[in-house]
């Protein structure tokens, strides 16, 4: 069954290669098909479309699908092409004339818009959650290993004293920042496109207002051309949060499997957490930290591959869109798992105590070391100058005190301030 079927078959080829996975990827979309069913049903009652009972019955068969695809028990042939048909032949099936008339007031184009915007607003919000958890992890692991050292690079070059406490807070106050574009996501996928039919409204006396509210929605997506100019618009605004969030995990990734290496050797995981070789019995690979990266770095694209579909479509539905929905359903799967491991993995961190012991690392205290001769009153450029000097020569020798107290700096990581930074997004 199509819900656009006109009584001819369609060759199988065409229907094959128009579909293609819709199928599989519906089967995510079922639960908020349903909802949205169930307002509209509500909605088409309330004006009169519907009888009481015709209303009543349809929600009723709507809840037992909801019990089925909840418990894993509804599946989508081949016979149909998408949820939609296959819930509208359950429920014609099941109530006849008035499983017959859910359609009545919209089209498929509006139920695929409010279905998926349903979908990202749960999602978008489990992904934020899952964030703070690993938020509230770095957090912990800064305060707890605040005061041991860490060298600081610059083009993969000594540079300068860092610690850990600032490193896993760095990580931290990025993921707020990360949450600033889902943030931004949710509040334009948090409005109402229900009603907008094929993306031009209806002449039913329908009321948005109503389903708007059903739903959850906070605002209505008014004009109706503008609701289906939001699909792609919705799925690239979330694509862009995901793939901030994928930046600053890859990163952190990246961190690790370096600081893993024996020529670092700042940290290491449990065996359980590595992986061996099949020749070299020594070895203890970070694959779960590789893997993690390199998934985030093709989530990171899924943004530009949603603009490459719909940079040049002009206003109005077109089949292009399809494709949008295969890109960031599996995003939103990959980066939720990435969030899980990395947090999962992260709790059995273990870090190096005496890392800057290793003489190799007495250049990382010549700033500080220039920086007290400038507070004995030594100009900046004439101790510069010296230090550079006795580096030269083999003579310099680190004032290995240090004493950081800005804002944010390793001896003052201001990680109260950085709490109250991630509650002001909630």
């Amino acid at each position: 069954m199509k819900l656009w079927d006109k009584g001819y078959s369609t060759d199988k080829k065409i229907d094959h290669f128009t579909v293609g996975n819709d199928r599989e990827l519906d089967l995510v979309l079922a639960k908020y098909d349903i909802i949205a069913s169930k307002a509209h049903a509500q909605m088409l009652g309330k004006i009169g479309l519907l009888t009481k009972e015709e209303t009543k019955l349809l929600v009723r068969e709507l809840e037992n699908i909801a019990l089925d695809v909840e418990g894993g028990k509804f599946i989508i042939e081949e016979t149909f092409e998408d949820v939609h048909s296959k819930i509208e032949f359950l429920l014609t099936e099941k109530l006849g004339d008035a499983g017959k008339k859910i359609h009545t007031a919209r089209s498929r184009n509006d139920q695929v818009l409010v279905a998926m915007q349903l979908y990202l607003k749960e999602e978008l919000s489990e992904i934020k959650s899952q964030t703070q958890e690993l938020f509230n992890l770095l957090l912990e692991l800064a305060e707890k290993y605040k005061d041991i050292l860490l060298p600081g690079y610059t083009h993969f070059q000594i540079a300068m004293p860092s610690s850990f406490g600032l490193w896993f807070s760095a990580y931290a106050e990025s993921l707020i920042d990360d949450l600033c574009f889902i943030d931004a996501a949710y509040k334009i996928t948090d409005q109402n496109p229900l009603g907008s039919g094929a993306g031009y409204g209806s002449s039913f006396p329908i009321d948005r207002s109503f389903t708007t509210s059903e739903m959850g929605f906070k605002d209505l997506k008014y004009n109706v051309v503008a609701a289906q100019m939001g699909r792609g618009k919705v799925e690239k605004a979330a694509a862009f949060g995901i793939a901030g969030i994928a930046g600053t995990i890859a990163k952190l990734s990246m961190d690790i499997c370096l600081y893993m290496s024996q020529n670092f050797n700042f940290i290491s995981f449990p065996d359980a957490l590595t992986t061996g070789s099949s020749i070299m019995p020594h070895k203890k690979n970070p694959d779960v930290f590789e893997l993690i990266r390199a998934k985030c770095n093709s989530l990171q694209a899924v943004p530009n591959q949603i603009t490459l579909i719909t940079i040049n479509l002009p206003s109005g539905y077109h089949r292009d869109l399809q494709m949008v929905k295969a890109l960031i359903i599996p995003a939103i799967q990959e980066i939720k798992s990435c969030l899980e491991m990395m947090t999962f993995s992260l709790k059995d961190i273990k870090v190096n105590s005496n890392i800057l012991d290793d003489p190799k690392y007495d250049y990382l205290f010549s700033v500080d070391t220039l920086n007290q001769l400038v507070l004995r009153g030594t100009p900046f450029r004439d101790a510069y100058k010296q230090i550079g000097a006795e580096i030269e020569a083999g003579t310099f020798k680190p004032q290995k005190h240090l004493k950081h107290t800005h804002q944010g700096s390793l001896g003052n990581l201001c990680l109260n301030e950085i709490k109250v930074k991630m509650k002001k997004l909630n």
